[in-house]
């Protein structure tokens, strides 16, 4: 294959090679007048440019402020949250689950509304650092109802199994039936009922520390489906 010869060549002679300085000498002092153009631009226009950075500067910072404040009066909001046992009752079965997720969230829970058709006994998922994983199954009620032992049923066949829970509790504004206490203790089940549930809401108890729960470890099984 013949070799590719190169577009440029050095000048031959001593007009070639003067007329090369000519062009560098042009192509410089071309170079200097467009720097000292632009330089003169950016002096003749430095208050604009000034004005302008000191405004984004403070734009950001007034975003930034905003932010924090935003955060701050909804941490405030929260850590000061109280439901009573009149609003409770005025709710109905999607308020109540939401009402209780913003119970955990005060309490340090990362926790969502998951309750729909078809739930498996879930309505409200919450994850702690320490005590990890938390199903909560709401059960809305008239005053003076009773949740009895099937729900009780429910909720231990499937916290563990189906939604990975290290701790699975049924809450409601009424009560429960004495059978119902006795097998969720039995087959740790924990229940919150009218009582309880003033105790966490209204007083401001942490849930954590109303039903005693243990840290998780890692050495222990999450969940024991009762025989």
């Amino acid at each position: 294959m013949a070799k590719r010869r190169s577009l440029f060549r050095r000048p031959r002679g001593q007009a070639e090679w003067l007329a090369a300085a000519l062009v560098a000498v042009a192509a410089v002092v071309l170079a200097v007048r467009v720097m000292a153009a632009v330089g003169e631009m950016l002096l003749q226009g430095w208050p604009v440019v000034a004005v302008l950075a000191v405004a984004a500067a403070g734009v950001a910072v007034w975003r930034t402020l905003r932010t924090a404040a935003q955060r701050r009066r909804a941490a405030e909001r929260v850590a000061a949250l109280r439901i009573t046992l009149a609003q409770f009752d005025a709710m109905d079965d999607e308020e109540f689950e939401y009402a209780l997720r913003d119970l955990l969230v005060r309490d340090g829970w990362q926790a969502r509304k998951v309750g729909q058709g078809g739930d498996q006994a879930a309505d409200v998922i919450g994850r702690h650092p320490h005590h990890g994983r938390i199903v909560v199954q709401a059960k809305h009620t008239r005053v003076g109802g009773k949740v009895g032992s099937s729900v009780m049923y429910q909720v231990n066949g499937t916290a563990g199994p189906v939604h990975g829970a290290d701790h699975a509790v049924v809450v409601t504004n009424g009560a429960f039936t004495h059978n119902a206490k006795q097998w969720g203790d039995r087959h740790n089940v924990r229940w919150i009922d009218r009582d309880q549930l003033l105790r966490w809401a209204e007083h401001g108890t942490a849930l954590q520390a109303l039903l005693r729960l243990p840290a998780r470890s890692r050495r222990t099984p999450r969940w024991r489906v009762a025989a």
